[in-house]
């Protein structure tokens, strides 16, 4: 019983830090989102930052990216800035990707 136990265990420690390793990377992520969204709106420096910061915090109203993408999508749309919901949502993916490995080399 006790191989068991120590299996569950394992289990169990290896599915927390592989959600630890993915919440890092959720908001890893939303930094460099912000940071390139923060560019296309024109800011730059601590405003840039700061946008940085607001995109990680609205990834908290619910579960998943839309929350995120529906930030963008409105400071976009108010600002004029000329991305489509494709090219937003494929960023999102491509810089998920990047903040995924970042995270597994630390």
């Amino acid at each position: 019983m006790s191989m068991f136990d120590d299996q569950k265990k394992a289990q169990e420690s290896k599915y927390a830090h592989d959600q630890e390793l993915e919440f890092k990377a959720q908001a890893r992520r939303n930094k460099m989102l912000g940071l390139w969204a923060a560019g296309l709106l024109g800011k730059t420096g601590p405003d840039a930052e700061a946008y940085a910061k607001d995109v990680i915090v609205s990834d908290f109203e619910e579960a998943g990216d839309d929350d995120v993408f529906r930030k963008l999508r409105k400071d976009f749309d108010a600002a004029g800035v000329d991305q489509s919901d494709h090219q937003v949502r494929r960023k999102m993916e491509e810089l998920l990707a990047q903040a995924r490995e970042q995270v597994k080399t630390e």
